[in-house]
């Protein structure tokens, strides 16, 4: 069935059996395709049904359709005219793993990081007002989602706005609110029964056509408001200005319709609460969710296995157990991301020290300043990509402050598949320009440890330790507790890098000097506060830079190196800075991503040989 071009009108005439078999249908295809690709899976599986209530009630090339995190998009692009390219998913050149308008028109808006549906769908809505068009808006946001401030933002303007509005919340683990036993269960029944919806409104249609009939009917619905409000409690939405519709059942594709029919019709702000189950229809990922939230390839018939392969977040998990044990005031926060920061045993070990604060890094750093000026050692794990949330409470609520919080910057740089959303490419030029601000960039598994220990118990003020996603390379030496480390020493060209890419630099040095150059390899260690000397002396010497990093250029250590030299009054025949540009970069593997950009061995050899050459312009 998923081998045709669907339309909205073809899946709005489909019969309850064509139904469940296009969902099955759905479901093994994603298991087929992620396994071989890697992806987000359990999620996806869980928004199936959901999504195909959607395609019937609603064209999204005309109404809008707004993903929170977006990760579970892949049901609605199969359903859009992109499951041929599914052998290409977060593949380079090939189908984006999150929403991206550039595919589609289908795609409302790009959505890769979470909370944020409700106030972009609320934009699109009031733009729809204003412009006198007519087309429904709607964002899907789970449960997940709205541990975000944001989130709430959004929810409050819109319940006030009076603007046709449908939020869908994909609830696929845990309630807002505790519903009531029996009488919950009867009140979502009767509410998602097709007679019900008939019956309102047509109820509400005569009212509004009598003499005093809309008194009326507010009357009754005050009424009814205030009983439903006694015998269930579920009423933070309606408190807001949205009508509440649900909970239903999110894998019954009739009642969702229903259900997403009648919201359409209120002409209002809407809450349609739907219950899901995560992994629905795979065993394995029914039985752990988790670990099929986002995978590499897999074998689908054996399921995925644990990986034995050791990464940074792993490195930096372990290391945060060593410092806890041996100081109590050591604690861990994260940002919903336990698991993907390595932080699930420590949370064991150390439960009265852990704090998952959900999907909320503003507080997080908030909360984190807090702990610090009261004694204690506050650390959070983070994707580099989700700390640039935080920015401001870094600022205010630390940095002005002077408070030693500490940051486990975790995939920084590039991160591959994921793509746009998530490179951490910006996390140099915002860190770095905070005042009080520490930056230490460890470049293998020993120097995470000791950077982190260092971090934690010997540096005052705020410090960020940033690492890439992954392993490590070639150089897997400690730290020398210097701010630089000439690594191989030369007369050509002054090489600098840090963190990993450093493997880079030191392969592509190696090849120069077969060719007969001499490049000088720095490897910098600390980036805030950038202690420029050795390399101003290294140019001196070699008269050529060639600076190499995974961030954006704008704001990069290669232009502050190139004001220091500046200052210092030195003027190289030749500098080059080899970075991502300033430009989002797409998905892609790591090393497809370096290769393209030039800062992979090969590119950087390349850089070498056109500097010494003269072939470059400054």
């Amino acid at each position: 069935m998923l081998e045709r071009e669907w339309s909205h009108e073809d899946l709005a005439r489909l019969n309850r059996s064509q139904q469940k078999a296009l969902c099955e249908e759905m479901r093994a295809f994603l298991v087929d395709h992620v396994s071989q690709t890697g992806g987000h899976l359990a999620s996806n599986l869980g928004a199936v049904e959901l999504t195909l209530a959607i395609h019937m009630v609603f064209d999204t090339a005309r109404d809008r359709l707004v993903f929170d995190v977006g990760h579970q998009c892949y049901p609605h692009k199969i359903l859009t005219g992109r499951w041929d390219r599914f052998d290409t998913l977060r593949q380079m050149g090939g189908l984006a793993g999150f929403p991206k308008p550039e595919e589609s028109a289908h795609d409302a808006f790009i959505a890769g990081h979470a909370s944020n549906s409700v106030s972009v769908a609320l934009g699109m809505a009031r733009a729809r007002t204003l412009k006198r068009e007519d087309y429904s808006v709607l964002a899907l946001i789970g449960d997940g989602a709205l541990t975000g401030g944001l989130a709430y933002e959004g929810l409050n303007d819109a319940g006030a706005s009076n603007e046709p509005l449908i939020v869908i919340l994909n609830d696929n683990g845990m309630s807002i609110n505790p519903n009531v036993g029996g009488i919950s269960a009867h009140l979502a029944h009767i509410r998602t029964r097709a007679s019900y919806y008939t019956f309102k409104k047509y109820y509400r249609n005569i009212l509004r056509r009598l003499p005093g009939g809309k008194a009326v009917y507010r009357f009754n619905h005050r009424i009814k408001t205030a009983l439903k409000k006694a015998l269930w409690p579920c009423t933070m939405f309606e408190d807001m200005g949205f009508t509440y519709l649900g909970p239903v059942d999110g894998h019954n594709v009739e009642k969702l319709c229903h259900t997403l029919r009648w919201a359409r019709e209120l002409n209002a702000p809407v809450i349609v609460h739907v219950k899901t189950q995560k992994g629905k229809g795979y065993p394995p990922a029914e039985r752990t969710p988790d670990l099929y939230h986002g995978v590499g390839p897999f074998d689908k018939e054996k399921g995925i296995t644990p990986s034995e392969t050791t990464e940074f977040s792993a490195v930096f998990g372990k290391t945060m157990e060593r410092l806890a044990a041996g100081d109590s005031r050591v604690c861990a926060i994260t940002a919903a991301m336990a698991s993907g920061t390595g932080l699930v045993n420590f949370s064991r070990y150390y439960p009265d020290r852990f704090f998952d604060v959900g999907i909320a890094e503003g507080h997080a750093v908030s909360m984190a300043g807090g702990m610090a000026k009261q004694g204690l050692i506050p650390v959070f794990a983070v994707y580099a990509s989700f700390l640039q949330r935080s920015y401001d409470m870094l600022l205010h609520d630390v940095a002005l402050q002077d408070l030693h919080v500490v940051l486990g910057v975790d995939r920084s740089g590039l991160v591959g598949a994921d793509g746009a959303t998530h490179h951490g490419t910006e996390d140099i030029p915002s860190l770095t320009a905070i005042p009080h601000m520490t930056v230490l960039a460890p470049a293998s598994f020993r120097e995470l440890e000791e950077m982190l220990e260092q971090a934690v118990l010997h540096t005052r003020g705020p410090v960020a330790v940033r690492y890439p996603r992954g392993g490590q390379g070639r150089y897997t030496a400690g730290w020398n507790r210097r701010d630089e480390a000439v690594l191989r020493e030369g007369s050509d060209v002054t090489v600098v890098s840090y963190g990993v890419l450093i493997n880079e630099a030191l392969d592509a040095a190696d090849r120069a000097a077969e060719q007969g150059i001499s490049p000088e390899v720095i490897k910098l260690n600390t980036l805030a506060p950038l202690m420029a000397e050795p390399v101003v002396e290294s140019v001196r010497k070699t008269g050529r830079l060639v600076v190499v990093e995974d961030c954006v250029a704008t704001g990069s250590i290669g232009q502050q190196l190139c004001a220091a030299l500046a200052q210092a009054g030195v003027a190289p025949e030749t500098v080059r800075l080899c970075n991502t540009g300033d430009r989002f970069i797409p998905h892609g593997s790591v090393a497809e991503l370096r290769r393209s950009l030039g800062i992979d061995s090969g590119g950087i050899f390349q850089t070498i040989t056109e500097v010494c050459h003269g072939k470059s312009q400054t």
